[in-house]
């Protein structure tokens, strides 16, 4: 981990082995693992049922009884869910929705087979209704094209906040064109005054609360420090708040 993320130590978007790919570390060990880094508050988001190999609804279905203060850490239950189709159609019902405590919306390559000549713009904002959704999932990502002028505009406007994801600026990353377009998101979002998220997108324990490349464009970019939402007191003050401020 680059310590220089410990700047930072609220991480909502986190996978664990529920999530079906990229992990052997089952929740605790997740939060174990956070609370020894020093994070203060995070958020357990592990892929809805579209994704191949995730776990089922009924997984989600009782996250509402987990504790909410584990190892000294506060936690929270959500779900990275998959944007099914271009009316923003999502992989989780009403009745389980509502009881989350928010949500990211993602499209996935797994989930949907990405075309490049399509835009994605409205399928990202119809997923955008519902009033557990906070975050915006690596919406850099290239393989789905979006305007990201409309995109933001309409983020705005529903307080959904981008996600500056962490893993997409990895050297290694899968997804398409990530880098050239966070410049781009960041810019817009500094233009009218959108906050982010910063995200470690971590598929286990080790990787929680790192946003070291994330960080490095930040500073490259000289993105200010008043739209980075990790640095809200979310150990004390729940995540759709936030929506309520900004809307």
């Amino acid at each position: 981990m680059n310590t220089s993320s410990l700047e930072y130590t609220t991480d909502l978007h986190i996978h664990t082995v529920a999530s079906g790919h990229g992990t052997t570390d089952p929740a605790t060990e997740v939060i174990r693992q956070a609370a020894a880094r020093g994070m203060t508050a995070i958020g357990i988001t592990d892929h809805a049922p579209a994704f191949p190999g995730s776990c089922k609804a009924s997984y989600f279905r009782s996250l509402f009884l987990a504790p909410k203060i584990r190892y000294g850490l506060r936690v929270y239950y959500g779900a990275e869910l998959n944007i099914l189709d271009a009316k923003g159609k999502v992989d989780l019902p009403e009745d389980i929705l509502e009881k989350l405590d928010y949500s990211i919306i993602s499209l996935h390559n797994k989930v949907i087979t990405p075309d490049p000549q399509r835009d994605y713009t409205d399928a990202y904002i119809g997923a955008m209704d519902h009033p557990k959704v906070l975050i915006l999932g690596h919406p850099d990502d290239g393989t789905f094209p979006a305007d990201y002028e409309r995109l933001l505009s309409a983020a705005k406007k529903k307080a959904v906040f981008p996600e500056l994801n962490n893993a997409s600026l990895m050297p290694d990353a899968y997804r398409k064109d990530c880098a050239k377009n966070d410049r781009i998101i960041l810019e817009i979002c500094r233009r009218i005054s959108l906050p982010i998220f910063l995200s470690s997108d971590s598929h286990g324990g080790k990787g929680v609360g790192d946003f070291g490349y994330g960080l490095s464009l930040l500073r490259e970019t000289n993105f200010p420090k008043e739209l980075i939402l990790n640095g809200s007191d979310l150990n004390r003050v729940h995540p759709l708040e936030l929506k309520k401020k900004y809307a």
